[in-house]
């Protein structure tokens, strides 16, 4: 009891220093909201979602081999639809025509022209970003406005900006919600304003302190401020709600402390669950949920800091206007809740058994998507709209990339022709197969061969050759057939075109004009495939992206390659990417639920001193989320695995809060009545912070999922708008019973060193029957039993003593009785 009180002394000191220095607090915030400001704009975002993956992964190491040594130019897709092979034939030659492409493939082949639609591969002559390959995006755009198209292209294309307006209006019409459920929960009008403005400053110090870490991706930034308002809006309703309950017998400094100092404990442990459930996506190998993890831990930290430093103040601030405009309470009773848990407290936990077994298997049937292009969402963008339409018409190509060391044209030759017959395999590009007229660019050309082919005159080739050898230090070709000296087209060839434009060798017009559009054809293939050190070639599969099929046959490609090369060789593409991600999910998912699992768990036990109750807490709602991807695993739609593990995390850390509730309530409710009563009026107390939270959780959820076109935030939305209406219904249909079959386990498992007692005051008809330290209309020390009419104003041991009210008949009753014996 002592340490209760100084808890309790401690806890009211700080929240008078919070409430009596609010106008420092004040100037804090100001200061810390303009440097926010600031800071925001100047905030980096990350659109590459491959630079979050483990360092040492396959495509991690390719992809920087590939950033370093080649370049990739900008493609796009291009599906015109409803035209004849005449028009399509035209609309090439424009297409060709247009200032910065540099190539278009299309023929009559099926893979071009199909059901009067025609596809045409486009290569720019920029990199994606580059202006040359949006301008040229823009003119061909314009070119097709009349005609039905579809454009499959990063070129041009913005998605994390486009992402970033989908969120805004997921964001809006978020608000209006809350401001509908407010004005439905709350108790007065006043203190809308006041839960307004806590949570715009505390989103804004999320956002401008995103600055201090540099960096962060664009689905965070997308998403965080959206989950934030959906988690931590409870907290300032629960202090809003305390601050109205002692206004109604305290002055507004003193309601304001004792709000402050009874919610804070409340609050503090509601948002370390989500603390500890963000967490564990910090220990994700993949590092977007160390990414998403950090930020959001912080977005909960802000909105924490500012409930319970800057809220206080705003309470004092508007406390008339408070006042003034309290309105009846809109929230039902639903006490038939409490009656319903009495009934069936031996029938719901034994059915939730085998019901749990039975969803928990169900869920680990979820079919998981590694990839984002095959997700079906209920929104789309124009991108996936052609996505769609092309593979429907064309399907969809896999494209491989190959990385080998450079320097021996002729093995790269031999690779080419290994893998163009290995099965699934539809297409091999590589120097070693590109056609200049007759040859490839690794054949061997003699002076003659090449003089044919580059309309070169014969002594000037058979110069060049000679230069070339003496340049090389191959002096024997020199005086030994030199006639069949063979070197390679493509070293050949920029050997005389370095000669060329050096002036060591003059050509005709023509000439010069053949030698120049060679030349512009193997720089792009050079800077695609040739690098300083690695060259790269493009395999084509007629396999899915994401599927375990391709996943199996990716072994069947290293074999072929292991053949040539023993080391330093890499495999990269969408396929190799969702490869890597699918081996770090089967680690991430196990350690996400366990580390989550714990870490609440841990948070619970010191929360109630109890080592069973936790179980009891964690068991609810984990068995929502059972239920959650069991619902997701029958209706046989793929969910992203990043969706899936976000979700985790976010639904266990957010909806055990709504256990919490309704057990806090629950324990304080039993050292005054039964059982049985007190879990009444725990539902019925709870009951409107719960609907509050869980339907601002929910219906955020849901707009997400109907207005965001990324399939990862989709899936999160979908998932968790699901998830938290199942975690409310079993919180208030399934937790109750759970609560009652369990209270022998709760107390049996308490591990308090000393009985709990508090400080009991009552006056009336009560019924005594225990131990009692305190005044009852005197002094007294002593296990009574029986009833008084009288006032207690005593220390209660909880566990052995009960008081209960007892209306005047029943004490009249007692007393004639009493009377009778005597």
């Amino acid at each position: 009891m002592e340490n209760k009180s100084q808890d309790n002394n401690i806890m009211k000191k700080i929240s008078t220093f919070i409430v009596d220095k609010r106008q420092g607090f004040f100037l804090l915030f100001i200061v810390a909201i303009i440097y926010c400001i600031i800071s925001i704009p100047k905030v980096s975002i990350n659109n590459d979602i491959t630079s979050y993956l483990p360092a040492d992964s396959e495509t991690r190491l390719g992809l920087n081999v590939m950033h370093k040594e080649f370049t990739t130019f900008g493609t796009a897709s291009v599906m015109v639809a409803n035209i004849s092979y005449d028009q399509a034939e035209e609309i090439s030659k424009k297409i060709k025509e247009t200032k910065g492409v540099s190539s278009v493939d299309f023929d009559n082949s099926s893979k071009h022209f199909k059901s009067a639609s025609a596809l045409f591969d486009i290569t720019f002559g920029g990199q994606e970003k580059d202006k040359i390959s949006i301008d040229a995006m823009s003119e061909i755009r314009k070119m097709l406005s009349g005609y039905d198209f579809y454009v499959s292209s990063t070129v041009g294309a913005d998605s994390a900006k486009d992402l970033a307006k989908e969120m805004t209006s997921v964001l809006i019409i978020t608000v209006i919600i809350v401001l509908g459920v407010l004005l439905f929960t709350s108790k007065t009008y006043m203190e809308i304003p006041v839960l307004i403005i806590v949570f715009a400053v505390a989103a804004v110090l999320n956002m401008g302190t995103n600055y201090l870490l540099g960096t962060i991706s664009f689905i965070t930034n997308a998403i965080a401020i959206v989950l934030q308002l959906a988690l931590a809006i409870d907290y300032a309703v629960v202090l809003c709600h305390r601050y109205t309950e002692e206004r109604e017998t305290k002055e507004p400094r003193e309601a304001t402390i004792a709000a402050l100092s009874k919610g804070a404990i409340e609050i503090g442990s509601s948002s370390l669950t989500a603390i500890v459930s963000l967490a564990a996506l910090m220990f994700m190998q993949f590092r977007l949920g160390y990414d998403m993890g950090i930020v959001m831990i912080k977005a909960i930290v802000c909105s924490l800091v500012s409930v319970l430093l800057l809220m206080p103040g705003l309470l004092m601030l508007f406390h008339k206007g408070i006042d003034k405009t309290g309105h009846r309470n809109f929230v039902p009773a639903i006490g038939f809740i409490g009656k319903l848990a009495n009934r069936t407290k031996y029938i719901v936990p034994l059915l939730f058994i085998p019901f749990l077994i039975v969803t928990f298997y169900l869920s680990r049937q979820t079919e998981f998507a590694f990839g984002q292009k095959d997700i079906p969402t209920i929104r789309q963008s124009e991108t996936q709209i052609a996505d769609q339409k092309i593979k429907k018409t064309f399907g969809q190509p896999n494209i491989l990339a190959v990385v080998v060391p450079s320097g021996d044209y002729e093995k790269e030759g031999e690779l080419l022709k290994a893998l163009g017959k290995v099965k699934h395999v539809t297409a091999v590009t590589g120097l070693g197969n590109i056609k200049v007229s007759d040859y490839v660019l690794t054949d061997k050309l003699t002076p003659r061969m090449f003089a044919e082919l580059t309309n070169m005159d014969i002594n000037d080739t058979r110069l060049l050759y000679a230069a070339y050898s003496l340049e090389h230090e191959e002096y024997g070709y020199l005086v030994n057939e030199f006639n069949n000296r063979g070197v390679t087209l493509y070293e050949m060839f920029m050997y005389a075109y370095q000669k060329v434009q050096e002036g060591y060798v003059t050509l005709s017009s023509d000439t010069r004009e053949n030698l120049d559009e060679i030349h512009k054809q193997l720089v792009m293939a050079t800077k695609q495939l040739q690098g300083k050190n690695y060259s790269r070639m493009i395999i084509k599969l007629d396999l899915p992206e994401d599927s375990e099929e391709t996943f199996e046959y990716l072994p069947t490609i290293r074999k072929v390659l292991s053949e040539f090369y023993k080391e330093n060789t890499f495999l990269v593409g969408e396929s190799i990417n969702n490869h890597d991600l699918a081996t770090s999910f089967e680690v991430d998912d196990v350690v996400i639920t366990v580390l989550t699992l714990l870490f609440v768990v841990f948070v619970l036990l010191f929360t109630f001193k109890s080592a069973g109750l936790p179980i009891l807490l964690v068991t609810t709602i984990q068995g929502s989320i059972w239920i959650n991807f069991a619902i997701q695993a029958l209706s046989h739609n793929r969910v992203h695995f990043l969706s899936y593990l976000i979700v985790s995390a976010i639904q266990m850390g957010a909806t055990i809060n709504y256990a919490i509730f309704i057990t806090n309530r629950y324990l304080v409710a039993k050292k005054n009545m039964k059982i049985s009563k007190a879990i009444g009026e725990a539902v019925n107390g709870a009951f409107p912070t719960i609907m509050t939270s869980g339907s601002i959780l929910s219906s955020t959820g849901i707009l997400i999922a109907l207005l965001s076109s990324d399939p990862v935030i989709s899936g999160v939305g979908n998932c968790l708008g699901r998830g938290t209406i199942i975690s409310i219904f079993l919180v208030l249909f399934v937790l109750p019973q759970i609560l009652l079959l369990g209270d022998i386990i709760i107390e049996k498992t308490r591990f308090t060193l000393q009985a709990d007692t508090y400080q009991k005051v009552q006056s009336g008809n009560v019924r005594l029957n225990g131990h009692i330290r305190g005044y009852v209309s005197g002094m007294i020390n002593a296990n009574i039993k029986g009833d008084l009419k009288g006032k207690i104003d005593a220390v209660i041991d909880s566990q052995n003593t009960s008081i209960e009210h007892i209306d005047e008949t029943e004490s009249t009753a007692q007393e004639e009785k009493n009377q009778d014996e005597t």
